[in-house]
C-alpha cells in the first residue's frame, strides 16, 4: 500500500548536470510552452531564450487541478534534475549513499509529491494509485520501465519531456538523462505508469496546531 509524506524542500548537492541540462533546453528552445514549469526554470535562468509575446500564442485556460497536476510534474522533473551525477549504489536509495534505480524514483516521487512508492522496480510497476500510460501519451513526472534483465519490469526512470528520461543506470554510473529513442532503450522499454490526479495532488499538508490552553490548577 502507498504511504504519504509531505513534501519537503529540495537540497541540492550536486547541480544541474551541463550535458543533461542542455537536452532538456534545446527541447524547450524547439518547443517552448511558458506555463510549463520547467520552461520557466530554463528562462528564467538564461538557458533558453523566451518566446516573443507577439509570436506566442494566447495560452489556454486550465482548470486547478490540471493547473496542480501540471505544476506536480514539473516539480517531479526539478527535483530529479537536482540529483544529476549522484553515483549509482545498487540497493542505494539517498544522495549520500547513492542510488539504484528504483531507490532514485523513490526518493524523487517523495520529495516532490510526497507519494512514498514501493522499494522494487516490479512493485512499483503494479503499485496502486499509480495508472498505466501508452508510450505516445507519455508526460514529464511518468515513471518509466524497461526489461534490461530478462524480467518485463527490471530498471526504471522518469520520463522528462523530449523522448527522454532521467534514471540511475548502472555500477559505475551516475544518474543521466538518455533518449529513450536510441534503440537500446526502444528495444526494452515495457511501459509507463502515472501518478492519478487525487494521488498527485493530495499530499498531507503540514498544519499549525492550536496554541496550548493555560490550566489553572488551585491550590
Amino acid at each position: 500500500m502507498l504511504k504519504f509524506r509531505p513534501a519537503f524542500a529540495v537540497t541540492v548537492r550536486h547541480g544541474l548536470c551541463a550535458g543533461a541540462l542542455a537536452l532538456t533546453a534545446a527541447a524547450v528552445s524547439a518547443n517552448p510552452a511558458p506555463n510549463d514549469g520547467v520552461n520557466r526554470y530554463l528562462m528564467e535562468n538564461g538557458l533558453v531564450a523566451a518566446t516573443p509575446a507577439n509570436d506566442a500564442p494566447p495560452p489556454k485556460p486550465e482548470n486547478a487541478l490540471v493547473s496542480r497536476i501540471r505544476d506536480k510534474a514539473s516539480d517531479m522533473v526539478l527535483t530529479a534534475m537536482n540529483f544529476l551525477g549522484v553515483p549509482y549504489r545498487r540497493g542505494g536509495s539517498s544522495v549520500d549513499r547513492g542510488f539504484d534505480c528504483s531507490g532514485f524514483t523513490r526518493h524523487v516521487f517523495e520529495m516532490s509529491v510526497g507519494l512514498v512508492l514501493p522499494r522494487r522496480v516490479d512493485e512499483q510497476a503494479t503499485a496502486p494509485g499509480l495508472i498505466k500510460v501508452k508510450r505516445d501519451e507519455l508526460k514529464p513526472g511518468d515513471l518509466v520501465f524497461f526489461n534490461t534483465l530478462k524480467r518485463t519490469f527490471s530498471h526504471v526512470g522518469i520520463y522528462v519531456g523530449d523522448g527522454k528520461f532521467i534514471h540511475s543506470p548502472r555500477t559505475g554510473g551516475e544518474v543521466r538523462v538518455e533518449d529513450m529513442r536510441f534503440v537500446y532503450w526502444a528495444k526494452r522499454f515495457t511501459g509507463a505508469r502515472r501518478a492519478e490526479p487525487t494521488v498527485a495532488t493530495n499530499a498531507p499538508e503540514t498544519t499549525t496546531a492550536a496554541p496550548a490552553v493555560p490550566v489553572l490548577v488551585s491550590h
